[in-house]
This record gives C-alpha cells, structure tokens and sequence, in this order.
C-alpha cells in the first residue's frame, strides 16, 4: 500500500492551503449547479398511484403527509427476492433523523416494489424507522425508470423529488446509480429538491421567504424538540 508523503508541519500547511483554494472553486461550482437544478422545469404527475404500508393503502399525494415536497429514495426489493439489496441498505443506514428534513416541509419515503408482507419482516430486522412504502400494485417503478422488464428484468437505485403546490403533485429531479454518491445527509438531500435549504443566499431568490418561515439553518433544533 502507498501511503502519502511524510512532511514537515510548514510543508503540510502549505500543502494544504493549496488543496483548499479548489476544494472552495468546488462549493462555488456545488452552489452554482444546484441553483440550476432548482431551476429545472416540473412535470405535473397525473397517474394515480397505489402503495401500501403498514397503514394500509395510499396515493402519491397522500406519501407527502400534509408537507410541500417529498424526497422518494427508490430501493432495490424485486418482489422475487428475500431480502433488499444491500448497497441500498447500506444507504438508508447513513440518512439522518427526519426532524430535520420534515421542518423545512420535506418528507422522505423509501419506495420498493416487493410486497409490503415481505417489505416489514425485513425493515424490522434492518431497525429503520423511514417510512416505506410498497409499489407493488402499480407502475411507478417502472415509470420513473429504476424498474425494467425488457430486455431482461432488472431494478437500479435512484432518488427522485416531488413538489405539492395546490394540489397538484410535480416531479422535480431524478437521479439513479453514481448520481447517489455523497448523498445522505439532510442537506445533501434538500440540495436536490426545489425549495431546496431554503436559505436566503440560495438562488432563485425568494422560495425560502415565500414559505413564510425563517431561513432554513434558522429553524435548526435538537431533533426532539421540533414540532413536526
């Protein structure tokens, strides 16, 4: 195994500075491609479909419980297999406490296409408490494009986003496979959405005061004592 060079404390320093002028061209150039992300168009999602949970059946709208977008982490369970795949598990250990996404009106949900039946036993062994949810009885999978049946059938990982505005459902951003890299943490997930940290130096301006709600990092608590 090569390690890195052993250097004095001055030459670490000066090793250092160097690396942290680009590590700051690259939060400008993070900063500037989310803003273009938030400036995506939306697609008004029409199809009406069905899940199921351990509360029963519901609709895209009803995965939002009450709140203004939904973050839907697609996770590899075919309905043949036993168990969910492991790198997705792997995933959904490292996201955070929901508190923290649900007080800037983001709600999270696991989505699978295996049985509900088979979806419990092993969410109870894995420990989670994220909502998940089955799409069993629909095709919702396969419309937002992480399940394939031709040429032969295969599932892939993805993260799709979703805006509530009136009553009406908008799919806002997709992203599958390497696009989930570094991906996990509350803000990395807000990143993707619409609304976004809801921060008043985000662009486009005016999303965060539109909520008539503090800036984002404004509303940041000890997890349990949220209101959410």
């Amino acid at each position: 195994m090569t390690l890195p060079q052993i250097v004095s404390r001055e030459e670490w320093q000066a090793a250092r500075e160097e690396l942290l002028v680009k590590e700051k061209a690259a939060t400008r150039a993070r900063d500037a491609l989310n803003a273009e992300r938030r400036g995506l168009p939306m697609v008004e999602v029409d199809q009406e479909y069905v899940f199921e949970s351990g509360d029963g059946k519901a609709a895209l709208p009803e995965l939002f419980r009450g709140r203004d977008q939904l973050v839907v982490y697609h996770f590899m369970f075919a309905p043949d297999w036993d168990a969910g795949c492991r790198s997705c598990s792997a995933f959904l250990d490292q996201i955070g406490h929901l508190a923290h996404l649900r007080s800037r009106g983001t709600e999270f949900a696991a989505v699978s296409r295996a049985p509900y039946t088979k979806i419990l036993p092993f969410k109870a062994r894995m420990g989670w408490t994220v909502p998940w949810y089955s799409s069993y009885d629909s095709d919702f999978n396969y419309d937002f494009q992480v399940s394939f049946a031709d040429p032969e059938p295969y599932e892939r990982p993805g993260m799709s986003c979703f805006l509530r505005d009136r009553g009406r459902v908008f799919h806002t951003y997709s992203t599958y496979d390497r696009g989930l890299d570094g991906l996990g943490s509350t803000t990395s997930l807000l990143d993707l959405t619409a609304l976004g940290r809801q921060e008043e130096w985000e662009e486009p301006g005016g999303r965060a005061s539109a909520l008539g709600a503090p800036a984002g990092s404004e509303r940041v608590r000890y997890h349990d004592e949220y209101e959410v």
